[in-house]
């Protein structure tokens, strides 16, 4: 997506996902990628497993201000035109641009003191999804990856992580770094079903190609079975699942009433989305909304872009907690940096990590809990500052997984989590 007022970065002008294929002619690109690979921890993993427990991640996409969301600061130098209001939290206000949010207060969590000292979108990005900063020659898996490997059951009906982003569709890899391509993200380009995955015959041919497909592959496999071959078979075979439950990809297939609670945009139609992907059984679903890169127009923007995330997220979170499954998934609503306090000459904020906020909601997370505070001008953090390692190890253990577990990597243990950071406990429920 292509941003004329955002800073230009490589990522701005191109978008990787342009360069993934549909899901038939992953199985090259996986096995190609296709590092060290370990089995799951036996018992301890499916016990996990079958809590039944998931992850919803909003991810703002080119840093939302803090200023105009979560940690309002009207009347200031820094505070910009918007008000803040009264939330169903008393004494916890929010911007005005998010009325429907600050409905669901009660049910969500703010932390204000967030400082990850990382301005570089690229970086952000892989700091937030992983909780370690970015170093040459370490690969960590995102958190989704994580989620998929030990909390969605082997033999789940849809791919433990998906995303649905504005981009190209396609499967990814390099999420599950040391994990591997079988817990790599499957983007849902524009909120679309995957590409390929219509049946070209009808049903009991199709039947009769992967039977002998299968039959073929376990004779190969006796004999020269190796980690690129078991890459080939887990794609072919999440794709066969992909094409089995295609409708759950339609939200034409909700009513219209509902449809147009979640709104006519984009990311309303992509919220719904993702709450059918979690009733259906997808473990970890990441929405993305883009671009919140605001050096230009910052107010006109999120004016703008937060009524569509207020609508969404707003309908989204409340519909989870009428369903009964606000109690099973932690909601998290991220971005890679926060925005300056200052203002430019262009009526925009440029990228600003040393004070700014993220939200959390439902699984293991305290209703109504604010933790941390920035001063008057929110340019510091001055109370219960916590880096993107804390974070990580928060959302771990909202759902009930040990951040201090090892992987085991080609003889080595690697921490799940950064072993320098701990959870916030005054989240924790």
């Amino acid at each position: 997506m292509r941003c004329d007022y955002s800073c230009r970065s490589d990522e701005h002008v191109m978008n990787r996902r342009g360069f993934l294929g549909g899901v038939a002619g992953l199985g090259l690109g996986a096995a190609s990628g296709l590092g060290s690979l370990f089995g799951r921890s036996g018992a301890a993993s499916a016990a996990m497993a079958d809590q039944g427990k998931q992850m919803l991640v909003v991810w703002l996409a080119g840093g939302s201000s803090q200023l105009e969301t979560w940690d309002p600061k009207p009347g200031t130098v820094t505070g910009g035109p918007f008000r803040a209001i009264e939330t169903s939290v008393p004494g916890v206000k929010i911007c005005e641009l998010l009325p429907g949010t600050a409905k669901q207060m009660h049910r969500m969590a703010l932390v204000r003191g967030v400082n990850t000292k990382e301005d570089d979108h690229g970086k952000g990005h892989y700091l937030m999804h992983t909780g370690r900063p970015q170093t040459p020659g370490a690969e960590h898996p995102h958190l989704g990856s994580i989620a998929a490997r030990f909390l969605n059951p082997e033999e789940g009906p849809l791919p433990g992580y998906i995303h649905i982003t504005p981009g190209g569709g396609g499967l990814g890899g390099s999420e599950a770094a040391i994990l591997g391509p079988k817990y790599g993200a499957l983007y849902l380009g524009n909120g679309q079903p995957p590409n390929n995955t219509g049946r070209p015959l009808p049903p009991e041919a199709d039947a009769a190609r992967h039977a002998l497909r299968r039959r073929m592959n376990d004779r190969f496999a006796t004999r020269r079975r190796t980690a690129e071959t078991d890459a080939y078979t887990t794609t072919y075979e999440q794709a066969l699942q992909l094409m089995e439950r295609r409708e759950v990809f339609d939200v034409s297939k909700e009513p219209e009433r509902d449809r147009d609670r979640y709104g006519s945009h984009d990311f309303g139609r992509h919220c719904l989305l993702a709450r059918r992907l979690l009733e259906a059984g997808s473990t970890f679903v990441q929405v993305t909304h883009s671009n919140y890169d605001t050096h230009n127009e910052n107010f006109a923007f999120h004016l703008e872009q937060l009524g569509e995330f207020d609508q969404g997220f707003s309908t989204l979170l409340d519909d989870l907690a009428q369903r009964g499954r606000l109690d099973n998934t932690l909601v998290v609503v991220m971005s890679e940096f926060g925005r300056t306090p200052s203002i430019n000459y262009l009526y925009g904020r440029d990228h600003w990590s040393a004070a700014w906020s993220i939200a959390l909601a439902g699984c293991g997370i305290k209703g109504g809990a604010v933790v941390g505070k920035t001063n008057d001008k929110g340019t510091e953090v001055v109370d219960r500052q916590v880096g993107a390692g804390h974070l990580f190890h928060t959302y771990l253990k909202a759902v009930g997984l040990d951040a201090k577990g090892d992987f085991l990597v080609n003889g080595r243990n690697i921490q799940v989590a950064d072993p320098a950071a701990s959870p916030i406990a005054e989240l924790l429920a």
